[in-house]
Protein backbone atom coordinates (compact mmCIF):
# COMPACT_ATOMS: atom_id res chain seq x y z
CA UNK A 1 0.00 0.00 0.00
CA UNK A 2 1.13 3.34 -1.00
CA UNK A 3 1.85 6.18 2.15
CA UNK A 4 -0.57 9.15 1.30
CA UNK A 5 2.66 11.27 1.11
CA UNK A 6 3.99 9.01 -1.98
CA UNK A 7 3.07 11.72 -4.66
CA UNK A 8 5.07 14.07 -3.28
CA UNK A 9 8.40 12.28 -4.22
CA UNK A 10 7.23 11.99 -7.67
CA UNK A 11 7.12 14.11 -10.80
CA UNK A 12 3.38 14.72 -11.97
CA UNK A 13 2.28 15.82 -15.11
CA UNK A 14 -0.49 18.12 -14.39
CA UNK A 15 -1.36 21.91 -14.34
CA UNK A 16 -2.35 23.44 -10.87
CA UNK A 17 -5.36 25.96 -11.03
CA UNK A 18 -7.85 27.58 -8.97
CA UNK A 19 -10.71 29.53 -9.13
CA UNK A 20 -12.23 31.56 -6.35
CA UNK A 21 -14.65 34.39 -4.72
CA UNK A 22 -11.52 37.05 -5.10
CA UNK A 23 -12.72 40.62 -5.54
CA UNK A 24 -11.94 41.19 -9.29
CA UNK A 25 -12.21 45.04 -8.53
CA UNK A 26 -8.79 44.80 -7.05
CA UNK A 27 -10.44 45.33 -3.78
CA UNK A 28 -11.18 43.80 -0.57
CA UNK A 29 -14.75 42.35 -0.34
CA UNK A 30 -13.25 38.88 -1.73
CA UNK A 31 -17.03 37.16 -1.09
CA UNK A 32 -19.69 36.59 -3.63
CA UNK A 33 -23.69 37.05 -3.12
CA UNK A 34 -25.65 34.85 -3.88
CA UNK A 35 -29.52 36.35 -3.33
CA UNK A 36 -32.60 34.35 -2.23
CA UNK A 37 -33.96 31.55 -4.15
CA UNK A 38 -31.20 31.92 -6.97
CA UNK A 39 -28.00 30.04 -7.48
CA UNK A 40 -24.08 30.38 -8.80
CA UNK A 41 -21.97 28.38 -11.02
CA UNK A 42 -18.48 28.25 -7.94
CA UNK A 43 -16.33 26.38 -10.85
CA UNK A 44 -17.12 25.07 -14.49
CA UNK A 45 -14.02 23.35 -15.79
CA UNK A 46 -12.52 21.81 -19.02
CA UNK A 47 -10.96 18.28 -18.03
CA UNK A 48 -9.51 15.92 -17.90
CA UNK A 49 -7.79 16.61 -14.28
CA UNK A 50 -8.90 16.46 -10.76
CA UNK A 51 -10.39 18.55 -7.49
CA UNK A 52 -7.97 18.65 -5.12
CA UNK A 53 -9.04 20.58 -2.46
CA UNK A 54 -12.04 22.97 -1.39
CA UNK A 55 -12.34 25.49 1.12
CA UNK A 56 -15.41 27.74 1.73
CA UNK A 57 -16.39 30.17 4.68
CA UNK A 58 -19.72 32.19 4.47
CA UNK A 59 -22.06 34.25 6.70
CA UNK A 60 -26.08 34.17 6.31
CA UNK A 61 -27.41 36.94 8.73
CA UNK A 62 -31.02 38.65 9.42
CA UNK A 63 -31.23 42.34 10.27
CA UNK A 64 -33.61 42.52 13.38
CA UNK A 65 -33.01 46.86 13.17
CA UNK A 66 -31.61 49.79 11.22
CA UNK A 67 -27.91 50.25 11.61
CA UNK A 68 -26.18 53.59 11.43
CA UNK A 69 -24.04 52.73 8.68
CA UNK A 70 -25.34 52.57 5.55
CA UNK A 71 -25.40 49.45 3.60
CA UNK A 72 -24.80 51.35 0.00
CA UNK A 73 -21.93 53.23 1.67
CA UNK A 74 -20.20 49.72 3.30
CA UNK A 75 -20.43 48.10 -0.51
CA UNK A 76 -16.93 48.17 -1.01
CA UNK A 77 -15.27 47.17 2.77
CA UNK A 78 -14.91 43.79 3.89
CA UNK A 79 -17.74 42.21 6.04
CA UNK A 80 -16.43 43.73 9.42
CA UNK A 81 -20.10 44.71 10.48
CA UNK A 82 -21.86 41.60 9.39
CA UNK A 83 -19.58 39.14 11.42
CA UNK A 84 -20.08 40.59 15.13
CA UNK A 85 -22.62 43.06 16.33
CA UNK A 86 -21.61 46.69 17.62
CA UNK A 87 -24.49 47.78 20.39
CA UNK A 88 -26.57 50.43 18.90
CA UNK A 89 -24.49 50.61 15.67
CA UNK A 90 -26.03 47.34 13.54
CA UNK A 91 -28.75 44.70 15.13
CA UNK A 92 -28.45 41.24 13.44
CA UNK A 93 -28.19 37.66 13.63
CA UNK A 94 -27.09 34.70 12.30
CA UNK A 95 -30.07 32.68 10.40
CA UNK A 96 -29.65 29.43 12.70
CA UNK A 97 -30.92 27.16 9.62
CA UNK A 98 -28.87 28.05 6.58
CA UNK A 99 -26.50 25.25 6.73
CA UNK A 100 -29.73 23.08 5.30
CA UNK A 101 -31.42 25.59 3.56
CA UNK A 102 -28.19 26.19 0.84
CA UNK A 103 -26.78 23.19 -1.25
CA UNK A 104 -23.48 22.26 -3.02
CA UNK A 105 -24.53 20.61 -6.67
CA UNK A 106 -21.32 18.65 -8.12
CA UNK A 107 -21.79 17.31 -11.74
CA UNK A 108 -19.40 15.39 -13.41
CA UNK A 109 -18.64 15.37 -17.26
CA UNK A 110 -22.03 16.81 -18.57
CA UNK A 111 -24.10 14.51 -16.69
CA UNK A 112 -28.37 14.14 -16.61
CA UNK A 113 -27.75 13.47 -12.21
CA UNK A 114 -25.55 16.04 -10.11
CA UNK A 115 -23.15 13.65 -8.30
CA UNK A 116 -23.19 15.62 -5.68
CA UNK A 117 -26.33 17.14 -3.87
CA UNK A 118 -25.79 17.64 -0.07
CA UNK A 119 -26.88 20.67 2.35
CA UNK A 120 -23.76 22.84 2.53
CA UNK A 121 -23.24 21.90 6.35
CA UNK A 122 -23.69 18.55 6.19
CA UNK A 123 -21.13 18.06 3.38
CA UNK A 124 -18.52 19.16 5.13
CA UNK A 125 -19.38 17.80 8.47
CA UNK A 126 -21.73 20.52 10.21
CA UNK A 127 -24.45 18.30 11.50
CA UNK A 128 -28.12 20.24 12.94
CA UNK A 129 -26.40 23.66 11.69
CA UNK A 130 -23.84 23.70 14.28
CA UNK A 131 -20.15 23.83 13.82
CA UNK A 132 -17.52 22.97 15.62
CA UNK A 133 -13.95 22.63 15.22
CA UNK A 134 -12.81 18.79 13.83
CA UNK A 135 -9.73 17.06 11.41
CA UNK A 136 -9.84 13.78 9.35
CA UNK A 137 -8.12 12.70 6.64
CA UNK A 138 -11.23 14.19 3.92
CA UNK A 139 -12.69 16.93 5.91
CA UNK A 140 -12.14 19.34 8.15
CA UNK A 141 -13.82 22.55 10.49
CA UNK A 142 -12.20 25.18 12.03
CA UNK A 143 -14.31 27.71 14.04
CA UNK A 144 -13.63 30.05 16.72
CA UNK A 145 -15.00 29.70 20.60
CA UNK A 146 -17.66 32.11 20.34
CA UNK A 147 -18.85 30.52 16.85
CA UNK A 148 -19.22 26.77 17.99
CA UNK A 149 -22.06 24.46 19.06
CA UNK A 150 -24.11 27.69 18.56
CA UNK A 151 -26.97 27.28 15.19
CA UNK A 152 -25.96 29.29 12.46
CA UNK A 153 -22.22 29.53 14.06
CA UNK A 154 -19.80 30.67 11.06
CA UNK A 155 -16.99 28.69 10.23
CA UNK A 156 -14.08 27.30 7.60
CA UNK A 157 -15.12 24.24 6.21
CA UNK A 158 -12.01 21.95 3.89
CA UNK A 159 -12.29 19.15 1.81
CA UNK A 160 -9.57 16.82 0.19
CA UNK A 161 -11.28 14.12 -1.03
CA UNK A 162 -10.01 13.70 -4.42
CA UNK A 163 -12.57 14.39 -7.48
CA UNK A 164 -11.51 13.65 -11.10
CA UNK A 165 -13.14 14.63 -13.91
CA UNK A 166 -12.38 13.52 -17.72
CA UNK A 167 -15.18 16.33 -19.78
CA UNK A 168 -15.92 18.91 -16.95
CA UNK A 169 -16.75 19.85 -13.39
CA UNK A 170 -19.14 22.09 -12.76
CA UNK A 171 -19.94 23.15 -8.87
CA UNK A 172 -22.80 25.00 -7.85
CA UNK A 173 -24.33 27.18 -4.71
CA UNK A 174 -28.01 26.73 -4.20
CA UNK A 175 -29.61 29.47 -2.25
CA UNK A 176 -32.88 27.81 -1.02
CA UNK A 177 -33.14 30.48 1.53
CA UNK A 178 -35.37 33.69 1.99
CA UNK A 179 -32.31 35.36 2.76
CA UNK A 180 -28.71 35.95 0.55
CA UNK A 181 -25.74 34.07 1.32
CA UNK A 182 -22.49 35.73 1.22
CA UNK A 183 -20.00 32.62 0.06
CA UNK A 184 -16.42 32.97 0.52
CA UNK A 185 -14.46 30.02 -1.67
CA UNK A 186 -11.33 28.40 -3.35
CA UNK A 187 -11.60 25.46 -5.70
CA UNK A 188 -8.08 24.06 -5.95
CA UNK A 189 -7.66 21.64 -8.91
CA UNK A 190 -5.02 20.23 -11.39
CA UNK A 191 -5.46 19.16 -15.34
CA UNK A 192 -3.95 16.62 -17.11
CA UNK A 193 -2.47 16.25 -20.84
CA UNK A 194 -4.22 12.71 -21.16
CA UNK A 195 -7.37 11.40 -20.63
CA UNK A 196 -8.48 10.12 -17.27
CA UNK A 197 -7.43 6.21 -16.99
CA UNK A 198 -10.51 3.93 -17.74
CA UNK A 199 -10.89 2.17 -14.28
CA UNK A 200 -11.31 5.39 -12.98
CA UNK A 201 -14.03 6.54 -10.40
CA UNK A 202 -16.11 9.70 -9.45
CA UNK A 203 -16.88 10.92 -6.61
CA UNK A 204 -20.68 10.91 -5.06
CA UNK A 205 -21.95 12.33 -2.06
CA UNK A 206 -25.93 12.00 -0.89
CA UNK A 207 -27.89 13.17 2.30
CA UNK A 208 -30.64 11.40 4.02
CA UNK A 209 -32.96 12.09 6.90
CA UNK A 210 -35.44 10.47 9.00
CA UNK A 211 -37.49 12.65 11.43
CA UNK A 212 -38.50 10.53 13.69
CA UNK A 213 -37.19 7.25 12.68
CA UNK A 214 -39.64 4.54 12.48
CA UNK A 215 -39.06 3.33 16.28
CA UNK A 216 -41.71 0.41 17.39
CA UNK A 217 -40.92 1.96 21.12
CA UNK A 218 -39.43 5.42 21.70
CA UNK A 219 -40.93 5.33 25.03
CA UNK A 220 -39.03 2.31 26.70
CA UNK A 221 -35.70 3.09 27.39
CA UNK A 222 -32.97 1.85 25.64
CA UNK A 223 -31.30 -1.92 26.71
CA UNK A 224 -34.21 -2.78 28.77
CA UNK A 225 -35.07 -6.14 28.15
CA UNK A 226 -38.25 -5.42 26.63
CA UNK A 227 -37.02 -3.95 23.36
CA UNK A 228 -34.21 -7.03 22.96
CA UNK A 229 -36.58 -8.30 20.19
CA UNK A 230 -34.94 -10.31 17.45
CA UNK A 231 -33.61 -8.60 14.45
CA UNK A 232 -33.05 -10.89 11.60
CA UNK A 233 -33.86 -9.25 8.14
CA UNK A 234 -32.90 -5.19 8.75
CA UNK A 235 -35.67 -4.29 6.85
CA UNK A 236 -36.37 -1.30 9.16
CA UNK A 237 -33.24 -0.03 9.24
CA UNK A 238 -32.11 3.86 8.64
CA UNK A 239 -30.61 3.88 5.19
CA UNK A 240 -26.95 6.17 4.68
CA UNK A 241 -26.46 4.77 0.98
CA UNK A 242 -28.59 2.61 -1.27
CA UNK A 243 -27.42 2.66 -4.94
CA UNK A 244 -26.35 0.68 -8.10
CA UNK A 245 -22.85 0.60 -10.56
CA UNK A 246 -19.15 -0.34 -9.43
CA UNK A 247 -17.40 1.33 -7.06
CA UNK A 248 -16.54 1.49 -3.37
CA UNK A 249 -18.15 2.97 -0.22
CA UNK A 250 -15.67 5.47 1.40
CA UNK A 251 -17.64 6.67 4.48
CA UNK A 252 -20.15 8.97 5.96
CA UNK A 253 -20.92 11.46 8.89
CA UNK A 254 -24.38 10.90 10.69
CA UNK A 255 -26.31 13.51 12.56
CA UNK A 256 -28.51 12.20 15.36
CA UNK A 257 -30.52 14.45 17.76
CA UNK A 258 -31.73 11.79 20.67
CA UNK A 259 -35.24 12.61 22.33
CA UNK A 260 -35.76 10.23 25.05
CA UNK A 261 -32.34 10.77 27.25
CA UNK A 262 -30.77 8.03 27.54
CA UNK A 263 -28.62 6.24 24.81
CA UNK A 264 -29.20 5.91 20.72
CA UNK A 265 -26.34 4.04 19.52
CA UNK A 266 -27.70 0.50 20.34
CA UNK A 267 -27.92 -0.56 16.85
CA UNK A 268 -26.33 -2.38 14.49
CA UNK A 269 -24.57 -1.50 11.06
CA UNK A 270 -25.64 -3.83 8.17
CA UNK A 271 -23.69 -3.79 4.41
CA UNK A 272 -25.51 -6.02 1.68
CA UNK A 273 -23.20 -5.85 -1.31
CA UNK A 274 -24.03 -7.60 -4.83
CA UNK A 275 -25.41 -10.92 -4.69
CA UNK A 276 -26.68 -10.56 -0.99
CA UNK A 277 -29.84 -8.92 -3.47
CA UNK A 278 -31.99 -11.68 -4.88
CA UNK A 279 -33.70 -11.27 -8.41
CA UNK A 280 -36.97 -11.07 -6.32
CA UNK A 281 -35.64 -7.93 -4.50
CA UNK A 282 -35.14 -9.18 -1.23
CA UNK A 283 -31.56 -9.49 0.45
CA UNK A 284 -29.96 -12.73 1.72
CA UNK A 285 -29.42 -13.00 5.86
CA UNK A 286 -27.02 -11.95 7.27
CA UNK A 287 -25.92 -9.71 4.58
CA UNK A 288 -21.92 -9.28 3.72
CA UNK A 289 -21.27 -7.05 6.64
CA UNK A 290 -22.99 -7.04 9.95
CA UNK A 291 -21.85 -5.62 12.92
CA UNK A 292 -22.32 -5.00 16.75
CA UNK A 293 -23.44 -1.27 17.25
CA UNK A 294 -23.80 2.25 16.36
CA UNK A 295 -20.77 3.20 18.25
CA UNK A 296 -18.70 0.19 17.19
CA UNK A 297 -19.07 1.42 13.66
CA UNK A 298 -17.81 4.51 14.65
CA UNK A 299 -14.58 3.31 15.85
CA UNK A 300 -15.99 4.02 19.63
CA UNK A 301 -17.12 1.79 22.23
CA UNK A 302 -19.19 2.25 25.40
CA UNK A 303 -20.65 4.82 23.79
CA UNK A 304 -18.99 7.88 21.79
CA UNK A 305 -15.86 9.66 22.94
CA UNK A 306 -15.10 13.28 21.99
CA UNK A 307 -12.14 12.49 19.61
CA UNK A 308 -11.62 13.31 16.14
CA UNK A 309 -9.16 10.67 14.57
CA UNK A 310 -8.18 10.15 10.82
CA UNK A 311 -10.99 8.07 10.11
CA UNK A 312 -13.25 8.29 12.53
CA UNK A 313 -14.51 10.38 15.29
CA UNK A 314 -16.88 12.66 16.99
CA UNK A 315 -17.45 16.39 15.48
CA UNK A 316 -20.22 17.06 18.32
CA UNK A 317 -20.63 15.08 21.54
CA UNK A 318 -23.53 14.75 23.52
CA UNK A 319 -21.47 16.61 26.25
CA UNK A 320 -21.40 19.56 24.44
CA UNK A 321 -24.84 20.07 23.40
CA UNK A 322 -27.17 17.64 25.51
CA UNK A 323 -28.98 15.29 22.84
CA UNK A 324 -27.06 16.11 19.61
CA UNK A 325 -24.26 13.97 18.26
CA UNK A 326 -22.49 13.80 14.49
CA UNK A 327 -20.42 11.34 14.13
CA UNK A 328 -18.06 10.16 10.90
CA UNK A 329 -16.51 7.00 9.58
CA UNK A 330 -14.43 7.55 6.35
CA UNK A 331 -13.26 3.70 4.44
CA UNK A 332 -10.02 5.28 3.22
CA UNK A 333 -7.83 2.20 3.65
CA UNK A 334 -10.40 0.15 4.05
CA UNK A 335 -12.92 1.31 1.41
CA UNK A 336 -16.37 -1.25 0.78
CA UNK A 337 -16.60 -2.27 -2.52
CA UNK A 338 -19.20 -3.39 -4.88
CA UNK A 339 -20.05 -4.71 -8.60
CA UNK A 340 -23.83 -3.98 -8.71
CA UNK A 341 -25.27 -2.39 -5.60
CA UNK A 342 -24.42 -1.79 -2.07
CA UNK A 343 -26.43 -0.90 0.96
CA UNK A 344 -25.66 0.76 4.33
CA UNK A 345 -28.00 0.59 6.60
CA UNK A 346 -27.97 1.06 10.83
CA UNK A 347 -30.58 0.04 12.99
CA UNK A 348 -32.40 3.13 15.04
CA UNK A 349 -31.90 1.40 18.61
CA UNK A 350 -32.05 -2.68 18.97
CA UNK A 351 -34.24 -3.77 16.37
CA UNK A 352 -34.92 -0.14 15.09
CA UNK A 353 -37.28 0.86 18.55
CA UNK A 354 -35.88 4.44 18.49
CA UNK A 355 -37.74 7.34 16.43
CA UNK A 356 -34.90 9.74 16.88
CA UNK A 357 -33.48 12.42 14.33
CA UNK A 358 -31.23 10.77 12.46
CA UNK A 359 -29.62 12.58 9.35
CA UNK A 360 -26.69 11.43 7.26
CA UNK A 361 -24.18 11.86 4.52
CA UNK A 362 -22.82 9.11 2.24
CA UNK A 363 -19.78 9.69 0.46
CA UNK A 364 -18.53 6.79 -2.56
CA UNK A 365 -16.80 6.62 -5.79
CA UNK A 366 -18.42 4.88 -8.56
CA UNK A 367 -18.30 4.63 -12.53
CA UNK A 368 -20.55 6.68 -14.32
CA UNK A 369 -23.51 7.59 -14.79
CA UNK A 370 -24.47 8.89 -11.66
CA UNK A 371 -27.42 7.62 -9.88
CA UNK A 372 -30.75 9.81 -9.95
CA UNK A 373 -30.51 12.59 -7.11
CA UNK A 374 -32.83 13.68 -4.81
CA UNK A 375 -33.11 15.46 -1.68
CA UNK A 376 -35.73 16.62 0.67
CA UNK A 377 -37.54 19.75 0.47
CA UNK A 378 -36.25 22.82 2.82
CA UNK A 379 -39.04 22.42 5.09
CA UNK A 380 -37.84 18.83 5.78
CA UNK A 381 -34.21 19.72 6.14
CA UNK A 382 -34.50 22.10 8.76
CA UNK A 383 -32.84 21.35 11.84
CA UNK A 384 -35.20 20.54 15.11
CA UNK A 385 -34.24 23.24 17.85
CA UNK A 386 -35.33 24.25 21.36
CA UNK A 387 -37.84 27.08 21.29
CA UNK A 388 -36.66 30.60 22.11
CA UNK A 389 -39.26 32.07 24.83
CA UNK A 390 -40.76 34.62 23.56
CA UNK A 391 -40.31 38.28 23.88
CA UNK A 392 -42.44 40.27 26.70
CA UNK A 393 -45.21 42.64 25.36
CA UNK A 394 -43.88 46.32 25.78
CA UNK A 395 -45.04 47.89 28.99
CA UNK A 396 -47.61 50.88 28.87
CA UNK A 397 -46.46 54.36 29.40
CA UNK A 398 -48.74 57.17 29.84
CA UNK A 399 -48.52 61.22 29.78
CA UNK A 400 -45.18 63.17 28.14
CA UNK A 401 -43.64 60.07 27.81
CA UNK A 402 -46.43 58.17 26.12
CA UNK A 403 -46.26 60.87 23.16
CA UNK A 404 -42.21 60.81 23.04
CA UNK A 405 -42.52 56.80 22.95
CA UNK A 406 -44.37 56.65 19.72
CA UNK A 407 -42.71 59.44 17.80
CA UNK A 408 -39.35 57.35 18.95
CA UNK A 409 -41.28 53.86 17.14
CA UNK A 410 -42.57 56.14 14.35
CA UNK A 411 -38.84 57.09 13.72
CA UNK A 412 -37.11 54.10 14.47
CA UNK A 413 -40.07 52.15 11.34
CA UNK A 414 -38.90 54.62 9.29
CA UNK A 415 -35.36 54.22 9.66
CA UNK A 416 -35.50 50.35 9.51
CA UNK A 417 -37.17 50.40 6.14
CA UNK A 418 -35.11 52.56 4.71
CA UNK A 419 -32.23 50.73 5.97
CA UNK A 420 -33.80 47.61 4.64
CA UNK A 421 -34.24 49.15 1.04
CA UNK A 422 -30.81 49.99 0.46
CA UNK A 423 -29.86 46.86 1.96
CA UNK A 424 -31.80 45.27 -0.32
CA UNK A 425 -30.19 47.35 -3.41
CA UNK A 426 -26.86 46.43 -2.03
CA UNK A 427 -27.48 42.74 -2.11
CA UNK A 428 -28.85 43.23 -5.66
CA UNK A 429 -25.82 45.04 -6.98
CA UNK A 430 -23.27 42.50 -5.14
CA UNK A 431 -25.58 39.57 -6.65
CA UNK A 432 -25.09 41.18 -9.97
CA UNK A 433 -21.24 41.44 -9.52
CA UNK A 434 -20.92 37.67 -8.68
CA UNK A 435 -22.19 36.33 -11.67
CA UNK A 436 -19.97 38.34 -13.42
CA UNK A 437 -17.41 36.75 -11.71
CA UNK A 438 -18.94 33.65 -12.19
CA UNK A 439 -18.39 34.06 -16.20
CA UNK A 440 -15.36 35.56 -15.54
CA UNK A 441 -13.96 32.60 -13.58
CA UNK A 442 -15.20 30.45 -15.86
CA UNK A 443 -13.87 32.35 -18.93
CA UNK A 444 -9.97 31.85 -16.61
CA UNK A 445 -10.26 28.74 -16.79
CA UNK A 446 -10.95 28.08 -20.18
CA UNK A 447 -7.41 30.25 -20.89
CA UNK A 448 -5.75 28.48 -18.27
CA UNK A 449 -7.00 24.75 -19.84
CA UNK A 450 -5.90 26.43 -23.21
CA UNK A 451 -2.56 27.53 -22.41
CA UNK A 452 -1.78 24.03 -20.68
CA UNK A 453 -3.09 22.70 -23.88
CA UNK A 454 -0.78 24.31 -26.53
CA UNK A 455 2.41 23.79 -23.83
CA UNK A 456 1.73 20.10 -23.77
CA UNK A 457 0.33 19.26 -27.67
CA UNK A 458 1.73 22.09 -29.74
Amino acid sequence: MLSPLADLTRRKAARSARTSSWDQRGRNQDYWTTPAHSSRVLADLEGPGQITHIWMTQFCRRTLGPGLIDPLEADTVAPVMEIHNALGVNWEEPDPDYYRKVLIRITWDDEEEPAVLVPLGDFFGVGHCMPNSYQSALFTVSAKPEESLIFGGSAALNCWAPMPFGKRARIELVNENDLPIQQYFYIDYELFPEPLPEDTLYFHARWNRSNPCNGWAPDIQTNSPEVNIADVTGEDNYVILDTEGTGHYVGCNLSVHHRQGSWWGEGNDMIWIDEDFLPDGTTVWPPSLHGTGTEDYFNHAWGMQKNAYLYHGAILHEADVPGYSVNYRFHVTDPVRFEERIKVSVEHGHGNHLSDDWASTAYWYQTLPSPRASILPLEQRLPVRPADAPMPAPAPRTGAVAEEIAQMRERYRARFERHMEHLAERTRLRGERSLQESQANTEQAAKVRHRYNERTHG
